[in-house]
């Protein structure tokens, strides 16, 4: 496995629910060592700087740590736990399901509980188990037994998935791609700017709470006062069964996603169009995002003041929000490219440019 791969286990596997960022900050900060500035803002969110020729323009990177996972509410009498979702699910992919528990005296394996098949009624088995009436089961005898082992009432709860190379040894299976990927692919452009000077300063922010509201690019931005936001994220693929190019046209292995639309930001188009450009210029294979039911950072970074130049590049992903998606190694290594080009071309002149555009 090569170091890029082994990097990207790495981002997989952490742990990292939203509002419990710290273990892939301190990764990212591993990471990033001695290769730009450290700063936080105080929800949490790690500000890489990586000073340039010139203090102007500001450019942002945005990609946020957290996962979707849940949090411990209740825990029975009988040491089962009831829990709350951190982030969007959907109770089909949940039942069944392994999970580590994070408790005061360490991790510990649980797994989403179930009713067998054999003592379904007909009409159980024809609906769908709500959220609410599913529990996390860590083999406790009962609730002081669960107390016992750590705990607690707002203990944070992580889907568990390992890292997999899959056949073509470019599709890579494993959970949180949502957003490792685009923490990854931040990590990677804030290495190579760190060898070439760029005529701006380049903020390399990862954000924390983005699943739940998208408040770490809110206080982050509000820090930073960007001139220029990439986001960096991921969509949902499409060319998977049942699922129509008009409603997810980005697939997985074609290239990096630029976002022309979602729910919560029309991109800047001067921006946008350029991307396109400089990506054609270098022969990095695009494609578009469309997300009518879900938005990003951008949301709340192109509003900030006056107004930030933003553009949403995604990263195709299969089975987002769920314990398990896939990615192509491809498109992470395209969007790594282009986003470096597109920075290290942008100067006080060409930002200048985009804004009369």
């Amino acid at each position: 496995m090569d170091e890029k791969m082994k990097w990207l286990k790495r981002y997989s596997e952490t742990c990292g629910v939203s509002g419990f960022e710290g273990r892939i900050k301190d990764l990212l900060i591993e990471r990033l060592d001695k290769k730009a500035e450290v700063s936080y803002d105080k929800l949490g969110s790690v500000v890489f700087t990586a000073a340039g020729a010139k203090k102007e323009p500001k450019i942002m990177l945005a990609s946020h740590m957290d996962e979707i996972g849940f949090m411990v509410k209740h825990i029975t009498k009988e040491g089962f736990l009831n829990f709350v979702c951190l982030g969007g699910w959907w109770e089909q992919v949940m039942l069944g399901q392994r999970v580590i528990v994070h408790g005061t005296k360490g991790d510990l394996v649980g797994v989403i509980g179930s009713k067998p098949p054999h003592i379904l009624t007909q009409e159980e088995r024809n609906k769908v188990v709500q959220k609410k009436d599913m529990y996390i089961d860590i083999g406790a005898s009962d609730e002081a037994h669960a107390r016992s082992l750590g705990v607690t009432e707002g203990s944070a709860v992580t889907p568990y998935a390992s890292f997999a190379v899959m056949g073509d040894g470019k599709t890579l299976l494993g959970k949180a791609w949502d957003n490792r990927i685009g923490c990854a692919i931040m990590a990677d452009v804030m290495e190579e700017i760190a060898i070439d000077k760029h005529a701006n300063t380049v903020y390399g922010v990862a954000t924390v709470q983005e699943e739940v509201g998208l408040r770490g690019a809110q206080t982050s931005v509000n820090m930073l006062k960007p001139d220029i936001a990439f986001v960096i994220d991921t969509c949902v693929a499409g060319g998977t069964p049942g699922v129509a190019d008009d409603i997810a046209p980005a697939k997985i292995g074609k290239g990096i996603a630029i976002t022309i639309y979602d729910a919560g930001m029309l991109p800047n188009i001067a921006l946008r169009d350029y991307a396109f450009a400089v990506a054609k210029e270098l022969g990095v294979p695009t494609q578009i995002s469309i997300s009518e039911g879900g938005s990003t950072d951008g949301g709340r970074i192109h509003l900030h003041d006056a107004g930030v130049l933003t553009l949403t590049f995604s990263v195709p992903t299969r089975y987002i929000h769920s314990h398990q998606s896939i990615i192509h190694m491809d498109d992470y290594l395209g969007a790594v490219k282009l986003i470096t080009a597109m920075i290290k071309n942008i100067d006080s002149k060409k930002y200048a440019a985009l804004l009369k555009d």
